[in-house]
């Protein structure tokens, strides 16, 4: 069989894994919360974002890891997960009326909103710089973006109003299966995130695609999956708070891998920029700013505004695959 094929079927069986994995983690981790009372907005923006980005996570680590190592395709899939977490967060809530899912999310989702801009727009400038010192093996760059997010958390749960939030789910199985289920199924997406990254690794070799074209559309694609579906779930029970949490949490924790991901590379991976990068960067930060902005004024602007902007978060998207593929 021609290997170009092979690898194709070694992507989609991988990709459909995460998918599935990606999904279930999200359950599993929202009956954990449940268990924990937790609110929804700590719930999705640590434990359901931390859950559903385990696939960026480890198709990051694997394609450093990778012989010869690809950092063009984990920096892509970062950035790429960010720019389809916004396209998500548009569609899903115009495919359920616009206005009225954001009706559904509280006002403290402006901060994380914030802190995933001030992160992502960072590691654009960062990237355009190009420190080239390190500590201990691990780039300058890397250790600000590790900094930026701890730093980032802190403020925001220390200022964040307090929401009363309510689960009426009833939960079925005990602390103990919960957890258990969780690390399983957490095992299956690191397992399939490095098939993943593996199978687009000698896709870009042998069809000679880019690979930060790749992981910034293809691969980024495939494991931010997980966060649209627990984004879709949690919008038709009416609790799209969490989703949204998440969708927003996981752009700050994609982010943050740049950090881990650099510890397993043996270089300096924020060095390994590209104009593909660049691009996607800039219309990623332009797009999650325009989501801050409308969850900042969504109690004041019309429904035809908020959906208006909403389709507007579609067509940067747009514009941005066509920068990073000319």
């Amino acid at each position: 069989m021609d290997t170009l094929i092979v690898n194709i079927i070694i992507f989609l069986i991988s990709a459909l894994s995460t998918i599935i994995f990606g999904t279930y983690l999200a359950k599993y981790g929202d009956v954990i919360a449940s268990i924990t009372g937790l609110g929804r907005l700590f719930v999705g923006s640590i434990l359901v974002a931390l859950a559903t980005s385990l696939p960026e996570l480890s198709a990051n680590i694997s394609a450093v890891l990778l012989s010869p190592p690809n950092p063009s395709l984990a920096l892509g899939n970062v950035i790429g997960a960010n720019m389809t977490n916004m396209i998500m967060f548009a569609i899903i809530a115009l495919i359920f009326g616009g206005k009225t899912v954001l009706d559904q999310i509280s006002n403290s989702q402006w901060y994380l909103a914030s802190l995933a801009f001030v992160m992502t727009f960072a590691t654009l400038i960062l990237g355009i710089i190009n420190i080239s010192f390190s500590v201990f093996n691990v780039g300058l760059s890397s250790l600000i973006i590790l900094l930026l997010y701890l730093a980032g958390l802190r403020v925001i749960y220390s200022t964040k109003t307090e929401e009363k939030e309510t689960n009426d789910e009833p939960v079925t199985i005990s602390a103990k299966t919960a957890w258990s289920y969780f690390g399983l199924i957490s095992l299956g997406v690191i397992i399939s995130g490095y098939f993943l990254a593996f199978s687009v690794d000698n896709i870009a070799e042998i069809s000679g695609i880019a690979s930060s074209t790749l992981g910034i559309i293809a691969v980024s694609l495939v494991t931010t999956m997980p966060e649209a579906s627990a984004y879709f779930a949690s919008v038709k029970m009416k609790a799209a708070d969490l989703g949204v949490a998440g969708l927003l949490g996981s752009c700050v924790f994609n982010i943050s891998i740049i950090f881990y991901a650099d510890i397993f590379y043996k270089g300096n991976l924020m060095s390994q920029f590209e104009n593909a990068h660049i691009a996607a960067g800039i219309f990623t930060s332009v797009m999650i700013l325009l989501a801050m902005f409308i969850i900042l004024f969504k109690d004041k602007l019309e429904k035809l505004i908020i959906n208006s902007l909403l389709f507007g978060l579609i067509v940067l998207y747009a514009l941005g695959i066509f920068f990073v593929t000319s």
